[in-house]
This record gives C-alpha cells, sequence and structure tokens, in this order.
C-alpha cells in the first residue's frame, strides 16, 4: 500500500463542549446552576459533526448583498447561507440573544453567558446580532415608549428573519450604528444629522462606516442633533410596512468572522425616533456598548477554549518521536500554559456576567473595561500557539483553526480597541473612586507572595496616559489571579501567580517553571 492513513487524530466530534470543569464551577459559583443541564444539552450539540458542519458552511458561503430585487426596485437586503441560519435559530432558541432581561431568575445573565461560550466555539461570526440584540435592551430602556413597543420581541425565543413590519414578527433582532470614516471610535466627530419631523419622529441622513448584521430588525444610531449627539432608534421596516431608507452601499470585506455581514449602510431622511435626552447619545447608548464589551470577553474566551480543546486532542492522539505528543515534557508545558490562560479567561468572564446579573455598578464599570482589554488581547496569541501544536495539520482549513485564528483579533477591535479601553479605564479611575473601591474589594492578600507584590505595585501607581496598557494589564492579571487563588484548584492558582505575576516564565507559551503541576493542567483542560 502506498497510502495508508495512520497516526492522524480522529475528528473531535462526539463530546460534550460544555464539560468544561472550570466553566461549570464558574457557572455555580454565580449562581446559575440551574442551568447546568441546558448547558449540557447545548454543549452536546455544539460538539456534534453537524454543527461543526453549518459552522463551515456559513463561512465558505458567505453573506451577499443584493441592493435590487429583478424588477429594478431598493430591496437593500443581504442573503445568507441556510447553515447561518441554523446557527442563529439555536442561538435565540436557547436564549443567548436578549431573553435574560425578561427571565427574573437569580443567574439569568451568567447562564447566558455561559451558553454564548459554549455555542461560539462551533462558529463567532453569528454572535455578533445575537450579543447586540442582548446589549440594546438596557440602552432601549431610556424611551420607555420604544421599551414596551419592541422589547417583548427582543427577548423572544424565536428567530424569525426578513424584513417585515416589527408587530407582525415573532422575534426582532437589534444592531449598532456608531462608527464613520471620519470618527472611528471619536463618535463625537460624527457628521450624520438628525432633524426633527414632527409627531416625535426624526430624520436622519449621513453614513456609516461599520455596521455589521444590517439584517437586523432595528439599530440605534449616533447623529448629531441640534442640542448634539444623540441616540436614535432606526427600524428597517416602519410601523405601516413601508421600508425605512437604509441603503447598503457595501459589505465589507474581511480578515475574518466572513459568515457576519459588516456594511456600510446611508441615512437619507431615514425616520428615526429619538432614544434618551437629546445631546445625551453617547451616555444612552454606552449602556449597550458595555454589555457588547462583556460579550467580547466571553466571546475572546470562548475562542480560547476552542483553540485549546483541538490541541489537547489532537496531542492526545497524535504520536511522535516514540509516544504520544501530550506526554512530551516540552508539549505538555506548552498546552499547561494555554489551559492557564484559558482558564483564567473563562473565570473573569464567567465573574463579569455575575456582576451584571447582581447589577454591581461600580465594579463592573472599571473591571469589564479592564477584562475586555486583557482578555481580547490574549486570544490571538494563545490560538495562534494552540495551531502550532497541530503543525501543519493546524494551518489546513479542514481544522478549523485558521477560522479561528483569522476571527481571534476582532474581538479586541470592537466597540473600542485596546488605546480606548485603556484610556476608558483611566477616566473612571479618576472620576469613580467607589469603582477603584470595588475593584480593589475584588483582590485577594496573604494567600501569595507574588500576588501579593504584584497588588501592592498596583496600589502604589499613579497612571498618566502614557502608562495606560501597562497599569490595565496588571489590573487584569491581579484580578485573575485573585480569582484563581480564590476558585481554583492550587496547581492552577500557584502556576499562574508564579509566572504571570512572579517572574517564573519567558516570553512565548510553553516557559512555565519547573515547580508548575503540567500533568493536572493539561488533564483539567481536557475535553471530556
Amino acid at each position: 500500500m502506498t497510502h495508508e492513513v495512520f497516526n492522524q487524530a480522529p475528528p473531535l466530534v462526539g463530546y460534550d463542549v460544555a464539560a468544561d470543569t472550570a466553566l461549570l464551577a464558574a457557572v455555580a459559583r454565580e449562581g446559575a446552576s440551574w442551568a447546568a443541564d441546558d448547558l449540557h444539552r447545548l454543549g452536546k450539540l455544539a460538539g456534534t459533526a453537524e454543527a461543526q458542519r453549518w459552522a463551515d458552511e456559513a463561512n465558505r458561503h458567505e453573506p451577499r448583498l443584493m441592493t435590487h430585487d429583478r424588477y429594478g426596485h431598493r430591496i437593500d437586503e443581504v442573503d445568507f447561507h441556510p447553515s447561518w441560519h441554523r446557527l442563529m435559530e439555536v442561538a435565540v432558541g436557547e436564549g443567548l440573544a436578549a431573553a435574560p432581561w425578561a427571565d427574573t431568575r437569580p443567574g439569568s445573565h451568567v447562564a447566558r453567558a455561559a451558553g454564548l461560550y459554549v455555542w461560539s466555539q462551533v462558529e463567532a461570526g453569528h454572535s455578533c446580532p445575537i450579543s447586540m440584540t442582548y446589549a440594546v435592551v438596557p440602552a432601549l430602556r431610556h424611551a420607555a415608549d420604544l421599551s414596551g413597543l419592541y422589547e417583548p420581541r427582543l427577548t423572544s425565543r424565536t428567530y424569525d428573519p426578513g424584513l417585515r413590519t416589527p408587530s407582525a414578527k415573532a422575534g426582532l433582532l437589534a444592531g449598532m450604528g456608531m462608527t464613520e470614516k471620519q470618527g472611528g471610535s471619536d463618535v463625537r466627530a460624527n457628521t450624520t444629522v438628525a432633524t426633527p419631523a414632527g409627531g416625535g419622529t426624526w430624520r436622519l441622513r449621513g453614513h456609516k462606516w461599520f455596521t455589521s448584521a444590517p439584517m437586523c430588525d432595528l439599530f440605534l444610531v449616533l447623529a448629531q442633533a441640534p442640542k448634539g449627539l444623540s441616540c436614535f432608534l432606526v427600524p428597517r421596516v416602519l410601523p405601516d410596512g413601508t421600508r425605512n431608507t437604509f441603503r447598503i452601499q457595501r459589505l465589507k470585506d474581511k480578515l475574518g468572522n466572513r459568515s457576519n455581514a459588516s456594511s456600510e449602510p446611508e441615512f437619507d431622511d431615514t425616520v428615526a425616533w429619538l432614544v434618551g435626552g437629546e445631546g445625551q447619545g453617547v451616555r444612552t447608548i454606552i449602556e449597550m456598548v458595555a454589555m457588547t464589551r462583556l460579550d467580547c470577553v466571553t466571546g475572546s474566551a470562548s475562542g480560547m477554549r476552542a483553540a485549546l480543546t483541538q490541541a489537547v486532542h489532537h496531542t492526545r492522539h497524535r504520536s511522535a518521536f516514540g509516544g504520544p505528543l501530550i506526554d512530551k515534557p516540552v508539549m505538555r508545558n506548552v498546552l499547561a500554559d494555554l489551559a492557564l490562560e484559558s482558564e483564567a479567561a473563562t473565570v473573569l468572564a464567567m465573574r463579569l456576567a455575575g456582576a451584571v446579573d447582581r447589577d454591581e455598578q461600580a465594579f463592573k464599570r472599571l473591571a469589564i473595561a479592564v477584562g475586555k482589554y486583557w482578555v481580547c488581547k490574549r486570544q490571538p496569541a494563545v490560538v495562534g500557539e494552540a495551531l502550532e501544536c497541530l503543525g501543519g495539520n493546524g494551518y489546513v482549513e479542514d481544522s478549523g483553526l485558521p477560522r479561528l485564528y483569522r476571527d481571534a483579533p476582532l474581538n479586541s477591535i470592537w466597540e473600542g480597541s485596546g488605546n480606548v479601553q485603556a484610556l476608558d479605564v483611566l477616566r473612571t479611575l479618576q472620576r469613580s473612586p467607589d469603582s477603584l473601591d470595588a475593584f480593589h474589594d475584588e483582590l485577594v492578600t496573604g494567600a501569595d507572595r507574588h500576588l501579593d507584590a504584584a497588588v501592592l505595585a498596583l496600589k502604589s501607581l499613579k497612571p498618566d496616559e502614557s502608562d495606560a496598557r501597562r497599569v490595565v494589564e496588571l489590573m487584569a492579571l491581579v484580578l485573575q489571579a485573585s480569582l484563581l487563588v480564590r476558585f481554583a484548584p492550587p496547581a492552577v492558582a500557584d502556576a499562574f501567580c508564579a509566572s504571570r505575576l512572579g517572574g517564573d516564565w519567558g516570553t512565548t507559551f510553553g516557559t512555565l517553571g519547573s515547580g508548575a503541576d503540567t500533568a493536572t493542567l493539561v488533564e483539567r483542560a481536557a475535553p471530556a
């Protein structure tokens, strides 16, 4: 035989993605143990070959813009592959969109974050409209009449695609229009104009540079009103059934996130309703941004976990130099190091979800920005190293790792890049002493000498803008370390503190010190 296939890892299918020790412990700790059965059910679906096929097809068959119908009428629709719709149907049906806002059970936001963490390991692109729909509710509540009209359908568990009158649909999806080409994150430089039109309506005129998921039913949009930058609700279809002006100029040709359509819409006499006070646009929409930033943390933790799982699975089944790769000390060090990064991200994401669930305003105001900066920065490095664990096999599309690698940088860019997050942290430190107090209350002292030294160093810093990134990085590490010291086994907490805070680490993954219990770390992270 000239073509015998052996020493290749079998497909990673038929497993429970939710069988994640760190995740399940965090979910129970944050008050959502009642969701465990649903998580395992979703995790088993996420581990099927069918779900993996949906993910692959949704990315290989990218969304297609249709500006006109066959007769020349402007329609501005985006056509998605059926597999995209299957992914969306599961996500909405499992309550991963806005359902927690209608669920009064303690832990509902934690359960939703855990579900997003599990299901996003299948495919990350479709989580964008899911996340925006979740995030729109607290901002929309600044306009009680609009919230009363739309919220029941936003919190629905029914996926009902297609542009129709919102009141005729069983479920709605929401998006956001902030970024313009001349301003980027500097939204106060936006030039889209809003003009009062009578009867409580406004008319918008302008152009947005990045608006993802343009087939959502409604959007929160920033525009310049007479009294300053304001937030507006823009439905794609008006209450009388006519199409609102929402001209999609083109879809973005992106590095990753290929399943999700990102667009440049143009507003021209577009009907809108004011949300919040005129001139209070940033203050209003920032409530939506805070929630999407939380999902950026959760999504990055999910991507790390997906990559780690692939790496551990491959090295379990691949032999080289006389034995399984996973038994080689140098490979085990790499996997253990990746496992530390993944668990720290997971624990932090669930802690932030718990803060939302319990409405810990002071803590979440600071900690979400800290987590968004750091966890999203770590994802590309983790995915890149995990890909290398598979060697050339990891560089091939069939492995799924190239898609994870292309998607990895996005969460760090979405909802404010790293510098924006760091500056937001500095502003919060300067303006909200209660947030700093709440953050310090979360830190542990007296349990690990490396953590003690880092906490002391953090409290002595007087940051300015040039030091912003260094300060936020240290804040993230001491918060992660504190959570692990409190809740993870000593093998995890000790290795994290020694490496990330104690200097017992190199400059790449796989450089944990000789004292690290790498076997325990890898076994704890392995897919069941």
